[in-house]
C-alpha cells in the first residue's frame, strides 16, 4: 500500500512516500515554557526556591548531582513558582518536569 503525502513548498506541490515508521512515530508537541525539567537523569543534592516564591531569570533553583557533577538548574525567565514535583535525595529520570510556574 503506498502512502503518499502531498507538500505545498513555495507554491510547487510535491508527492512524496512517507515510511511506515514516520508516519506512525509521535507527534511534537511544543515544550511547555512554564515547565522546567530535567536535562539529564541524577539526584536532586539542593532545593533553594519555595513554592510561591518570586524568582528573578537566571536564579538557581536547585542543584541536580549528576555523573559526579552538580549542575545548576537556573531560572530562564523571571516567574513564580507554583509546585515543586521534586524533593531533596529523589533521583530523576531525564526530561522530568521538576517545577512548573505559575502563568
Amino acid at each position: 500500500m503506498s502512502n503518499l503525502k502531498e507538500f505545498n513548498i513555495d507554491g510547487t506541490i510535491y508527492m512524496t512516500e512517507i515510511p511506515e515508521n514516520v508516519a506512525n512515530r509521535k507527534k511534537w508537541v511544543r515544550p511547555n515554557p512554564n515547565h522546567i525539567k530535567s536535562f539529564i537523569p541524577g539526584t536532586i543534592v539542593e532545593i533553594f526556591v519555595k513554592e510561591g516564591q518570586e524568582v528573578k531569570e537566571g536564579e538557581c533553583l536547585m542543584i541536580l548531582q549528576a555523573m559526579k557533577m552538580k549542575n545548576k538548574i537556573l531560572m530562564p525567565f523571571d516567574g513564580i513558582i507554583g509546585k515543586i514535583n521534586v524533593n531533596v535525595e529523589d533521583k530523576v529520570p531525564n526530561r522530568k518536569v521538576m517545577v512548573e510556574l505559575k502563568e
